[in-house]
């Protein structure tokens, strides 16, 4: 008992340090932004969403190494579920209802699935070769390329500027602080995944089970804290590139990274019906914000609702039903 307590204390130590470096990060990622001339959607999807998943990318490298790879693809496919479903529904009720434009969201939402797809059809065969994960790795690159350049020819070339009182600060100034706010970011996110991952070891749960629901949230953490404040300085586009672009990077850098020097199996099993929920999940939320162009509490409401869900899928016969057809 001493020992969780112990461990949530830590947890909680993380949290504080992740809220307070974020801001830190967020403003001068804006600032950065706006002074090399880049559209902060780009930097969101980039800068931003690498930056908040480092937490991923590290326990990627870490379980491969040690052989856990069932909780690499766990942490890295549950984050994907609980940073555009949970953290998207969360934003709303906590910092009221921001606009999308749907070109933006069309454009990061397909990459976003096509990337779940391409895991998909790895893991069915229950193990990541090495070149799948270059492939996987490899692919980010792509998909930035394309975010990149479908925005740069936006006929609006939008910028949302930040309030500041130092307009004048140096670039390099500005990244300095972005380092050192992402930073802070990423040893509040090791805090919070070492503990939530021994939290979950002294109550007897499945690894799997432990990174798609318990340790996902802990690495979400960090995306939440940062887009509550980029929207607080209202700044929109960064928040929706974090979101989305963090879920790329969940299913590309981060769930290949550690594969590339480590390839290991996976618990197909358990693998592929999450897989499918993520999938089915992400097109839901893509297409309701794609017509509707804004997420208000309503949105929120029902995105939260659709995480939740996931609570029930063992229970439901989909098991059974893949199973039949020969896919788990």
């Amino acid at each position: 008992m001493l020992d969780i307590v112990l461990w949530f204390c830590l947890m909680v130590g993380g949290i504080i340090l992740v809220i307070f470096s974020s801001k830190i990060a967020v403003t001068n990622s804006a600032l950065l932004a706006t002074a090399l001339g880049i559209s902060p959607l780009i930097i969101g999807v980039t800068l931003v969403s690498i930056g908040t998943d480092i937490s991923e990318i590290f326990n990627s490298l870490i379980s491969c190494a040690r052989g856990y790879g069932d909780i690499d693809v766990g942490d890295s496919v549950g984050s994907d579920l609980a940073q555009l479903t949970l953290v998207f529904g969360l934003l709303p009720i906590i910092c009221g209802a921001f606009h999308i434009h749907r070109r933006d969201i069309i454009i990061l939402g397909t990459c976003e699935l096509l990337s779940l797809l391409v895991i998909f059809s790895v893991v069915e065969k229950g193990y990541i070769s090495r070149l799948n994960a270059l492939f996987m790795v490899g692919s980010l690159g792509i998909y930035i390329w394309l975010i990149y350049n479908s925005n740069k020819k936006s006929i609006i070339h939008r910028f949302e500027l930040v309030e500041i009182e130092k307009p004048e600060r140096k670039k390099k100034s500005c990244l300095l602080f972005a380092i050192v706010g992402f930073l802070g970011v990423t040893v509040a996110a090791v805090m919070i995944v070492e503990s939530v991952i021994n939290i979950s070891r002294l109550l007897y749960v499945d690894e799997y089970i432990i990174s798609f629901y318990i340790l996902a949230i802990g690495t979400s953490l960090p995306e939440l804290a940062v887009d509550i404040n980029a929207l607080r300085l209202k700044q929109h586009s960064i928040a929706v590139g974090d979101i989305v672009g963090s879920c790329i990077v969940d299913s590309t850098l981060s769930i290949g990274i550690g594969q590339v020097f480590w390839p290991q199996a996976v618990n197909a099993t358990l693998a592929i019906p999450t897989i499918l929920f993520t999938i089915i999940a992400s097109f839901i939320v893509i297409t309701t914000v794609a017509i509707r162009k804004k997420i208000d509490k309503k949105a929120g409401v029902f995105f939260i609702m659709v995480y939740f869900t996931s609570y029930i899928l063992p229970f439901l016969p989909v098991y059974d039903f893949l199973k039949a057809i020969n896919l788990i």
